[in-house]
């Protein structure tokens, strides 16, 4: 079982203070039989404290990092969940191939970025939250939405430009929305989901504490790249998050690729996970090739956040198997680099798994794989048959004052006039 390892943990910076007291209590990560938990011991101020801060409680086999120690078998789950998480990451796929195709064919314009490879991100956290959790994402947001409940039919009419995908066809690949599954969308500048994704955590921590919603125990997750982590919008989020111990859960989807920048050239610790414990929460990293252990650790992370203990940083070491976007040529990565990740494909992975634990037999894997095959030519026919958005909406969205520059001299909305879009780009 090559394909799956396990995960490493670095444990919240200790921050002396005058008094040599530790406040707030910040909770400690230890682990043990392959099982996370959070303990809130407050460690003395010494030497070994500050020279031992850096090393992880455990670590896992990783072409990013040094340490190579195997952690042994992966956790166990029923037939239910291996069958929903097989589902899901084959949902993903699928439909991200389909997008390729339809591209190709003047299906979708602007720039599409892919999501193959990455799956068990996805489905790892997000197949462990409530429909009401939010979840804010990047500029490869199909997946996502997908994971979070949105259609195959209204993210791929979306992506069609079709009034009946899930922003009208307003948004388009880069920016899916749904307010229904708490999808605050896909943010096409690096970094710039991070502070949603930080407010929306604040918003039910207000609602819990201040506004006395009890029963408001939401938990957002924020995807982001690890392009972003260079960016400052992240190192202030995390500080937030931390100071005010914010539901939230920072996963970086680190696939060691920043469009053509390599992240070994790009930052001065290619290690991401270390910079969670500067600021006073927990850094983890999970073979993001491996559903299984992202799930365990998305868990823990998530349950955490729920119960009230703060945000966590989780890296994700995974892979993208396409270019950038599909105007990328992808010639600045290795074949044999490539070759390597092609063969640690997350969703073989998870199928092998299912097969050696007789959780379902291939039939039934077949099974859904044709049920999804059925699902997303759906989509299609369904995207492609849907109407385009009217002329009346290009205004709509856009200004604050419905009374300022969409209403023209007559009283009438300008976006009303057909002479007022001509020239524009053809809706």
């Amino acid at each position: 079982m090559a394909a799956f390892s396990a995960f490493r943990l670095l444990p919240p910076h200790p921050i002396p203070l005058q008094s040599t007291l530790f406040k707030p209590s910040i909770s400690f990560l230890s682990y043990s039989s392959h099982h996370l938990s959070f303990s809130s011991s407050k460690p003395s101020i010494s030497s070994s404290t500050f020279s031992s801060r850096l090393r992880p409680i455990q670590v896992a086999p990783s072409d990013l990092l040094a340490d190579k120690t195997d952690l042994g078998p992966v956790p166990e789950i029923s037939r239910e969940v291996a069958l929903e998480l097989y589902e899901d990451m084959v949902l993903g796929r699928s439909f991200e191939d389909m997008c390729a195709q339809m591209y190709y064919r003047g299906k979708m314009f602007g720039f599409v970025h892919l999501y193959n490879g990455q799956e068990a991100v996805s489905t790892g956290f997000i197949k462990l939250l409530k429909k009401a959790d939010t979840v804010v994402s990047t500029y490869r947001d199909h997946v996502h939405a997908l994971s979070k409940g949105v259609s195959a039919r209204a993210v791929m009419a979306e992506l069609f430009g079709k009034a009946t995908g899930c922003c009208r066809g307003q948004g388009g690949s880069m920016h899916m929305f749904s307010a229904e599954h708490g999808l605050l969308g896909g943010f096409a500048f690096i970094g710039e989901g991070i502070p949603v994704a930080t407010g929306a955590a604040f918003t039910a921590k207000y609602r819990r504490e201040v506004l006395k919603e009890s029963d408001c125990d939401l938990v957002t997750v924020a995807f982001f790249g690890d392009g972003t982590c260079n960016n400052g919008q992240f190192f202030e989020c995390l500080n937030m998050a931390a100071l005010w111990k914010l539901p939230i859960v920072f996963v970086v989807e680190n696939n060691l690729w920043a469009i053509g920048m390599s992240h070994f050239r790009a930052t001065s610790d290619p290690e991401i996970w270390k910079k969670g414990p500067p600021f006073g929460m927990p850094g983890v990293h999970v073979d993001g090739m491996d559903v299984l252990k992202v799930r365990e650790v998305a868990k823990e992370a998530i349950e955490r956040a729920r119960r009230g203990e703060g945000p966590s940083l989780v890296e994700c070491e995974t892979y993208r198997f396409r270019g950038h976007s599909l105007a990328d040529p992808d010639e600045l990565r290795r074949p044999d680099e490539k070759a390597h990740y092609a063969a640690r494909d997350p969703i073989l992975g998870l199928k092998k798994y299912i097969l050696e634990h007789n959780l379902a037999t291939e039939s039934e894997l077949k099974t859904i794989e044709a049920k999804i095959d059925d699902v997303i030519e759906d989509a299609v026919e369904f995207a492609d048959a849907s109407p385009v958005p009217p002329r009346s909406q290009l205004l709509e969205n856009v200004f604050a004052d419905p009374k300022g520059f969409g209403i023209g001299p007559d009283g009438k909305y300008r976006c009303e006039d057909p002479g007022f879009t001509q020239g524009t780009a053809q809706v």
